[in-house]
């Protein structure tokens, strides 16, 4: 399949467009520019010098990929960049800011869906098959796992991070880390397992018992994090169990959500035990 341009598209002569791309009516595709095989660019994206993009995109009208980041100490002539991958969808008016620092980069995984408005800020870290739904905002380098789902509306602190098959129920504000197969509602208030996502994933019910065990015993703890520590280090060694266990054992700059002490009760950040790590 031939590459298709419009005649009303700016396409620099330095951009990089693999076969199959299809550059739609009054789009801009700025210098520097990689497009893998097979990407459409629908009417009136813009995608900026420091993007890259893999194979099989869909970008959908108002898109603006790779724009500079909203951060006052950024360096206009800074050569930062936009990866993403391949088999991913950005609806309407989506945007995605480059990094802040010399050649580091914003990274997006692959087969991602990215509904309307949405927006990932600079150093923003996202894996595979993840959903982030219609006015979501990514604050800068805040970190998402592989598969996890952000409900509309949804706000996230910069440099929290968002484990893997983690689900933010709508409208939620996450100012902490949400650890992996958690459901999180609210202000960042674990309320229960991602059970159907589980499920969906293929993660048999034994190791979903032994994540629903674990996380009882975690919780059990309310802020001794020592005691966290402890239990995850003694935890199986199961892959779904490893990936709690590398999250709680990483370095936490926001401190870990917790379930709200009382069934019912409704706490903000200031009232929680703050977690070090």
């Amino acid at each position: 399949m031939q590459t298709q341009i419009h005649s009303t598209a700016l396409v620099h002569a330095d951009a990089e467009l693999d076969t199959g791309v299809s550059i739609g009516p009054y789009s801009i595709v700025e210098a520097g520019v990689t497009v893998g095989a097979g990407t459409q660019i629908l009417a009136r994206a813009h995608l900026m010098t420091g993007c890259s993009m893999g194979r099989n995109n869909e970008v959908h009208p108002g898109c603006v990929l790779g724009n500079t980041p909203q951060d006052r100490a950024f360096q206009s002539d800074t050569q930062s960049f936009l990866e993403i991958g391949d088999d991913n969808i950005f609806r309407e008016n989506v945007t995605m800011h480059r990094a802040t620092s010399p050649n580091s980069a914003t990274k997006i995984g692959n087969r991602g869906f990215f509904m309307g408005n949405s927006h990932a800020a600079h150093d923003v870290m996202i894996g595979d098959d993840v959903i982030v739904c219609n006015n979501t905002v990514l604050a800068g380098y805040v970190s998402v796992g592989n598969r996890a789902f952000i409900s509309g509306n949804v706000v996230v602190h910069q440099f929290t991070r968002i484990g893997d098959l983690c689900m933010l129920g709508g409208s939620s504000a996450a100012g902490q880390d949400a650890p992996p197969f958690t459901m999180v509602i609210g202000r960042s208030q674990i309320r229960n397992l991602n059970a159907v996502g589980m499920r969906r994933a293929g993660i048999p019910k034994s190791t979903r018992s032994e994540i629903k065990k674990l996380y009882g015993a975690i919780f059990a703890s309310r802020g001794n994090f020592d005691e966290v520590l402890e239990v995850v280090a003694q935890a199986p060694d199961i892959p779904e169990i490893n990936l709690i266990r590398k999250f709680y054992q990483a370095k936490s700059k926001r401190g870990f959500m917790w379930p709200p002490a009382h069934k019912n009760a409704r706490l903000d950040e200031r009232q929680r035990p703050q977690e070090t790590s």
